[in-house]
């Protein structure tokens, strides 16, 4: 019993356009800063920064799934690699969000002055 070569080229370009189209949207985005985004927070952050992080891990989601052959692994294994994924970014939004915006508040707030 032989296996036969099954060639990826469509799904590889097609996984190549989409994530070039994201990173064009993304470069877009920072060059133009929309001022309906960039101006309005949510969660103490910008909605443009949402959006970033939003993008970025749909690309990664995709250099996952495609590139490193998720797709063809049994669930046990993809969940093995992808939930602690989850919870580590899940965790280090929570820190940049609580810390960030706490060094925001005592700098806006007190007499010590922005030195970086």
């Amino acid at each position: 019993m032989s296996h036969e070569h099954v060639s990826n080229t469509k799904r590889i370009w097609t996984v190549f356009g989409l994530l070039s189209v994201i990173t064009i949207v993304e470069v877009i985005f920072g060059i133009i800063k929309p001022e309906a985004l960039h101006m309005n927070s949510f969660m103490a952050m910008s909605l443009l920064n949402w959006l970033f992080i939003i993008l970025t891990l749909v690309k990664a989601y995709f250099i996952v799934w495609a590139f490193m052959h998720m797709e063809g692994e049994k669930s046990t294994l993809r969940n093995a690699v992808v939930l602690p994924v989850i919870f580590l970014i899940l965790y280090l939004l929570f820190i940049l969000l609580t810390e960030g915006n706490y060094i925001y508040e005592v700098f806006k707030n007190s007499t010590i002055k922005w030195n970086f």
